[in-house]
């Protein structure tokens, strides 16, 4: 597991650091928008890439006035378009291993 990825804050220090509400989390992962980890004792922890998504969510939503259901959008287009730039990586990966030949 990526040291990112690792859950390691409770839900009352991710909201500290993203200056928000508790209840803010707890809605942003009701409608969907973040699925923290749960310990085997059901509580809520975040990741730092957890973390960094909610703040991108944040901003987009404060600073940019993007609705939440513009957010949703935006996050899977992003997330879309990782995975179509990994792909192509690897298909020029590919196409120079050819050319080498």
């Amino acid at each position: 597991m990526n040291i990112d990825n690792r859950p390691r804050y409770v839900i009352s220090i991710a909201a500290e650091m993203l200056s928000t509400q508790t209840y803010t989390l707890r809605y942003y992962e009701k409608v969907g928008v973040i699925k923290p980890y749960r310990s085997p004792g059901n509580i809520r922890l975040y990741s730092d890439d957890d973390i960094a998504m909610l703040h991108r969510v944040m901003t987009l939503m404060n600073d940019l006035g993007v609705n939440l259901a513009g957010v949703e959008v935006i996050l899977r287009m992003s997330k879309h378009l990782a995975e179509l730039q990994q792909a192509n990586k690897q298909l020029k990966s590919e196409l120079e291993r050819y050319r080498r030949e």
